[in-house]
């Protein structure tokens, strides 16, 4: 049990992570605290069920990947339409938008997201 080390994982372990727990926690109570209720939780359970493909896919074999592709893809676009969808309403009711900007544009920094925000929820329900 000495040789095991237990540190916290930063974005140098994973380089191309634009953003760690500790952001996206403080992202996940700015969106929780906005007042458009449905969107965010619409945006939530579409981040847990493009995560849980995300997963699956990684350890499916090729032409299970293949099989999975169009559904993982549609997933990933519909959590990054949530995340427009309640960017537009929380900046028109001045809300706190600069989450959007740190989430980025890239498509796989998006997912990371999504990923990311699940992670939360698995420690905030410990």
């Amino acid at each position: 049990m000495d040789d095991f080390e237990i540190r916290q994982l930063t974005s140098e372990d994973i380089p191309y992570m634009q953003l760690d727990l500790s952001d996206v926690r403080i992202i996940f109570e700015t969106l929780k605290s906005s007042k458009h209720t449905i969107l965010f939780n619409t945006l939530m359970e579409r981040a847990i069920i493009y995560a849980r493909i995300r997963v699956d896919w990684y350890y499916a074999t090729l032409d299970e990947q293949l099989k999975m592709d169009f559904d993982r893809t549609e997933a990933h676009d519909e959590f990054i339409l949530s995340c427009a969808e309640l960017h537009q309403k929380m900046r028109e009711s001045g809300e706190d938008t600069k989450w959007r900007a740190k989430i980025g544009k890239d498509r796989k920094s998006i997912g990371d997201f999504a990923c990311l925000l699940h992670s939360v929820i698995g420690f905030l329900a410990r």
